[in-house]
């Protein structure tokens, strides 16, 4: 059954393809059935793990490791939102692709590989295995990304592949390290055997595999991804993207959090801190945005980090997270399904106008109920209105902040229970943002006019299809059926789920809607209409004589990618390239011994010269000083050799007969003998200084000689 639920939607994706070559309304109802099937048999394995059946899976010697597979509460209620949210977009696709869409064959057969690589990664039971799966799933999904083909959406798919492979290796290479630390990476005996390491050798592998899921899940500082993507990618997709896919990086996180360092309060902290600031900026970047999918991509963002907060505060609290541990599995189900309505909302937006901007999709909700109906569901469970299903989990994540606060006071550690409490102010004040940037969009949508089109908008009655619709309504009624009675819809879901968070003991029932549990939900919703009526309208938008305009006010320099990780890759590519080529022969020759022979040649040349000099001037010196006298002596005596002192006599002789006869009236003056001695002299000096020089000439040859023969036996030897 397990095998059945993993690789049945990778063979339907085979089986719809072939059939889109024949038949396009076939493969579109095709789609439809092979994910209600894929949704009925997991509804089957939450039956199962309900009645306590644990079922196991494998398929030995994959790649020298074999895949296993697990069926638990978590897992088969995992397998069955993902059978829900992929039904149920592929009746929205249905109708949203047959409008002026291409490449709708390779969408579908996508489409229902991704479905298959993520089941697979929330039923497997060894870290191998949800490598496996979580790759799969990150290549097939990178189609969704692209599909436009368009110049914005090819970045935007860039991104998502570098930040999904980056991550994918950082991630393997923490695997390896983990393994090599403990002995195994079945997910089960993780706790036991890290109990047996050494806590520091195991912080590089853990913090390595929590980079590698926080990437797909959309943590800070990984989250580029998710406000490009979102934006370009079709509707069904964003709705799976948001929905599900960033859940398998949560997936992947619990288990490093709960599993190889459960109740390690550092490691628990570094997760608290990122989901903090993953929870505040991306509800920041909400208020922000001005497009309709970018707006949910940010806050699919800032929900990631109310879950990263609720895992950080179930491994701090240890046997008291009865209440975080079940806020977090909880929050994880309620966004999954918020972001199915609302960017399925945004998809008849979409297919509709062929726009996503604020300023031009304004009024277009009007006299639509159906759509109204919808999208206000999911706003209120994102932003946990009492009796509707977002306010359970938050209410549960939010006590559990408080809770671990109190037990710090209590133990004395009074800086600790300060910053908790902060970590309380932060998670109201982003929960009050999340209302902000909501009713933005409501308002903009629903009940604002276009000062153009706005006839045009309202003769659209019917924005979508019956199976649309159906699609539609079915997601957003769950909202309020789940919240309004949570003791008995949302309390079983989180028991079963609470193998994968290692719940506490809950004790007495919580009593969800009492006022001080309500307390906490009427202070977001206040920041949120202080914020809305207070930032959004006065400063973020600016009155024109055809209503309203919004304003994208976010600094375009504040783009990480951009700013950062760009040319941060760039350099280390450069880098890289640089070291890598170091081990050609020609780059050693070029940049290596050359060099090295020329600075030898150089550190020769330098002492050698200077000595040179310094023996030249003391000998200078000697001969005005101390052997000036002997000197002219010689000289006086002896100029040059006897050879020329004879040659030069002989030749000052001639002279002197010649004046005294033939130029007696003219007489020529004559030195032969200091001229020819001069000369002597000269010659004497140029040898002396060319010997030296053929000396120092030889001596660096020799050296010159000795690096070459080096380099010939040792390096091309």
């Amino acid at each position: 059954m397990l095998l059945i639920l993993v690789f049945f939607p990778m063979i339907a994706a085979a089986l719809a393809y072939v059939a889109g070559r024949q038949n396009k309304d076939l493969r579109d109802n095709l789609v439809i059935l092979f994910c209600a099937a894929e949704l009925v048999l997991s509804a089957v394995c939450v039956f199962l793990a309900a009645c306590g059946r644990d079922l196991t899976a494998s398929i030995p010697g994959f790649c020298g490791f074999g895949l296993t597979f697990r069926l638990d509460g978590f897992r088969a209620m995992y397998a069955l939102i993902g059978g829900v949210m992929w039904t149920m977009c592929a009746m929205l696709s249905k109708e949203y692709f047959s409008r002026h869409y291409r490449n709708r064959n390779r969408y579908y057969f996508f489409y229902l590989m991704t479905l298959g690589a993520t089941v697979g990664v929330f039923l497997s039971a060894d870290l191998y295995t949800t490598f496996i799966f979580f790759e799969i799933m990150s290549f097939t999904s990178y189609t969704w990304v692209a599909h436009d083909e368009t110049p914005l959406a090819m970045r935007s798919a860039e991104t998502y592949l570098a930040v999904a492979v980056i991550g994918g290796m950082v991630m393997l290479f923490g695997l390896f390290c983990l393994k090599l630390e403990v002995g195994t990476l079945v997910i089960a005996d993780l706790y036991e055997a890290a109990q047996q390491a050494e806590r520091s050798k195991l912080l590089v592998p853990a913090v390595c595999i929590l980079l590698g899921f926080g990437a797909k899940a959309g943590m800070f500082p990984l989250h580029i991804w998710l406000p490009k993507a979102h934006p370009v990618a079709p509707a069904p997709a964003s709705a799976l993207l948001s929905g599900i896919l960033t859940k398998t990086g949560i997936y992947g996180i619990i288990v490093v959090t709960l599993e190889i360092f459960r109740g390690d309060p550092a490691f628990a902290n570094l997760v608290l801190l990122l989901g903090v600031i993953t929870m505040f900026l991306g509800a920041l970047l909400g208020v922000f945005s001005i497009n309709l999918k970018r707006t949910l991509a940010c806050s699919s963002m800032s929900q990631i980090g109310f879950i990263l907060t609720g895992i950080a505060c179930s491994s701090l609290l240890g046997a008291h997270n009865a209440l975080a541990a079940r806020g977090t599995v909880l929050y994880m189900l309620n966004h999954s399904l918020f972001k199915l309505i609302l960017f399925m909302s945004a998809g008849v937006v979409y297919m509709n106008l062929h726009k996503l901007d604020l300023n031009d999709i304004r009024g277009f909700g009007r006299h639509k109920p159906l759509l109204h109906f919808a999208f206000l569901m999911g706003m209120f469970g994102l932003m946990g209105i009492p009796y509707f299903s977002g306010y359970v989990s938050k209410t549960l994540i939010h006590e559990g902040i408080v809770e671990l606060a109190e037990l710090m006071a209590e133990e004395g550690l009074r800086s600790s229970a300060l910053v908790y409490t902060v970590v309380e102010w932060i998670f109201l004040l982003s929960g009050g943002l999340t209302g902000a940037y909501m009713l933005k969009l409501y308002i903009c949508i629903f009940w604002e006019r276009h000062p153009l089109y706005q006839m045009a908008y309202d003769d659209v009655a019917f924005p979508m299809s019956r199976l649309s619709s159906f699609a539609l309504f079915v997601s957003a009624v769950l909202v309020p059926l789940l919240g309004v009675r949570p003791s008995l819809t949302m309390d079983p879901v989180a028991d079963l789920m609470a193998g994968m968070t290692h719940q506490g003991h809950l004790g007495d029932a919580v009593d969800y809607f009492s006022l001080t549990n309500l307390k906490g939900a009427l202070i977001s919703i206040s920041i949120g209409l202080v914020v809305y009526f207070g930032l959004i309208r006065p400063l973020l938008t600016r009155k024109t004589a055809d209503g309203r305009v919004y304003i994208n006010a976010w600094p375009e320099k504040l783009d990480l990618e951009e700013r950062i990780y760009k040319p941060l890759i760039a350099g280390l590519t450069r880098a890289g390239h640089a070291i890598a080529a170091l081990g050609s022969e020609p780059v050693l020759e070029q940049r290596i011994f050359k060099p090295l022979i020329r600075a030898v040649t150089l550190i020769g040349f330098v002492p050698a010269r200077l000595l040179g000099t310094v023996t030249d001037a003391v000998a200078a010196l000697l001969t005005r000083t101390v052997l000036r006298e002997s000197h002219q002596n010689a000289y006086s005596e002896h100029v040059g050799n006897t050879l020329v002192y004879a040659a030069g006599s002989a030749a000052d002789a001639a002279a002197e007969g010649l004046n005294r006869t033939i130029y007696r009236k003219d007489p020529r003056e004559h030195h032969f003998v200091g001229r020819l001695a001069g000369i002597w002299d000269g010659a004497r000096d140029v040898r002396q200084r060319a010997t030296h020089t053929m000396s120092y000439a030889l001596l660096m040859f020799g050296l010159g000689l000795c690096a070459t023969l080096i380099y010939l036996i040792f390096i091309k030897g």
